[in-house]
């Protein structure tokens, strides 16, 4: 068995957690950039403005707008036919509402793609990566405000006018799914409102954001018919803790949960569940007319979607009960393994996944994260990483079954945090994910110099075999 030919084998990052260079060259502040790292027990905490007494890790990351020849080079390397990243919205408007676009942003993001089609490796573009403008978070409550919609579209024509002719893959809204575990400030910059229930925020913002992703999609099918634009989803999956059947249902409502998002934007409609489910959770959406012309219209190419575990689903409420890497409360699953972090580890789950995301919508699939988050530790320049040969290993041998067993039609996979990076949810650097170390702490110590770890040589065998060679 083997990987389709031509196969997207690469790496991901985000602008968020990676780019740094946060207030160069007529950047702005993205909500990220006003956040404090936190630590494996405490996420960040979000301010309405940077405060220049607290450390934001974000601030410099490791510096890919400084290091991006170096990065890309290395890369081009291992053999990457893909790079998922992302563009930060806040280089191209600053403000995200500005009229006229950032020369300076734009060109940024010429350089990179150019740097990246030089080495024949195939940019995969996120439009947005949790990090909204700081701006639209204060002036406008984020995504719970529709106004947000028109100003995504003009950032969306933008971009796409001055990028398709060197992208053809691309992403609207990261992770759509996570503006709904419990906080939607990060995914949608949108803080409570008085008087209105955080679940009539939260999927008052999520319907914004269904709009903003199909007019980007109607956009690129009506004057870039080469471009294909994907959603993303958060793999947050779900198991049945055990057999008992309130149990059940819980696994399929807590699936449910996150499947609202993409029936959404691979079908292009509210269903007879959908409706049910907001109205079990009290929400009444706003909604204008030609709304539902404007979600059918822009119905997704692909589906894209993280994938680092599985959770277990129980009936019986324990407040004590805490998955740190999901934030959802968890019981331990007793046949897998988990990182410091409590991500369990479950290859055989992501086969699992594959097919009911394939089965469900009979679309093109991508995973477009996947990775295992560790310390790792740099020794006389080396880190000796088998822990996370071990891990793709097992994973991609699952995603091979899947493809030529179980026939899902998957069209690549981009591993997270390809060059270390800053961890999303904590703001951590320890919890490193990468095939490169860079030399940079929690406390923003270190030269940033790049370092390879055992696994780069074990991915470059892997893409220059189309994942035959895994030993």
């Amino acid at each position: 068995m083997s990987f389709p030919k031509g196969f997207l084998w690469g790496g991901a990052t985000a602008a968020n957690q990676y780019e740094g260079g946060w207030n160069e060259d007529g950047k702005g502040a993205s909500v990220f950039d006003a956040s404090t790292a936190g630590s494996v027990t405490k996420s960040r905490e979000f301010f309405k403005e940077v405060n220049p007494d607290i450390y934001c890790p974000n601030h410099v990351a490791t510096d890919f707008y400084h290091h991006y020849k170096e990065d890309i080079a290395l890369m081009a390397e291992m053999g990457f036919k893909a790079y998922r990243m992302s563009i930060a919205w806040t280089r191209i408007y600053p403000n995200g509402d500005e009229t006229e676009p950032n020369e300076k942003g734009l060109q940024f993001y010429d350089d990179v793609f150019d740097e990246c089609l030089k080495n024949n490796i195939e940019p995969v573009v996120t439009l947005i990566h949790y990090d909204t403008p700081l701006h639209l978070a204060n002036a406008y409550n984020g995504w719970y405000s529709r106004e947000l919609v028109d100003l995504f579209h003009r950032y969306t024509t933008t971009v796409f006018e001055r990028y398709h002719k060197k992208v053809k893959y691309w992403l609207t809204f990261n992770e759509i799914n996570c503006i709904a575990i419990g906080n939607p400030y990060m995914a949608g910059a949108c803080r409570e409102v008085e008087g209105v229930s955080l679940d009539q925020v939260t999927y008052q913002a999520a319907h914004h954001q269904f709009l903003a992703s199909a007019k980007a999609v109607k956009l690129a099918h009506d004057q870039y018919p080469d471009l294909k634009v994907g959603m993303m989803l958060g793999g947050l999956f779900f198991y049945p803790d055990t057999c008992h059947p309130l149990d059940m249902q819980e696994y399929q409502k807590s699936n449910y949960q996150q499947y609202y998002f993409s029936d959404l934007m691979c079908r292009g409609y509210y269903s007879n569940r959908a409706k049910a489910f907001l109205k079990t959770k009290g929400v009444e959406l706003v909604m204008e007319d030609g709304d539902e012309e404007i979600l059918m219209s822009g119905k997704v190419d692909y589906l894209a979607f993280s994938y680092y575990m599985t959770i277990n689903a129980t009936h019986v409420y324990n407040p004590e009960l805490k998955l740190a890497g999901s934030g959802i409360a968890s019981p331990k699953n007793p046949y897998l393994q988990a990182n410091d972090w409590g991500m369990e580890i479950n290859p055989i789950g992501l086969r699992y996944y594959l097919n009911e995301l394939y089965d469900r919508y009979q679309i093109p699939l991508m995973i477009v994260e996947n990775g295992l988050g560790h310390i790792d530790e740099l020794v006389d320049g080396k880190v000796h990483d088998d822990y996370r040969i071990d891990y793709l290993r097992e994973h991609i041998q699952q995603m091979d079954l899947a493809i030529n067993e179980d026939g899902v039609d998957l069209m690549g996979y981009t591993t997270w945090g390809c060059i270390d990076l800053i961890s999303a949810g904590t703001g951590e650097m320890k919890k490193r994910y990468g095939y490169v170390y860079v030399d940079r702490d929690d406390l923003g110590n270190g030269t940033l110099k790049r370092y390879k770890k055992d696994s780069f040589d074990w991915y470059k065998k892997v893409i220059a075999s189309n994942g035959d060679d895994l030993d």
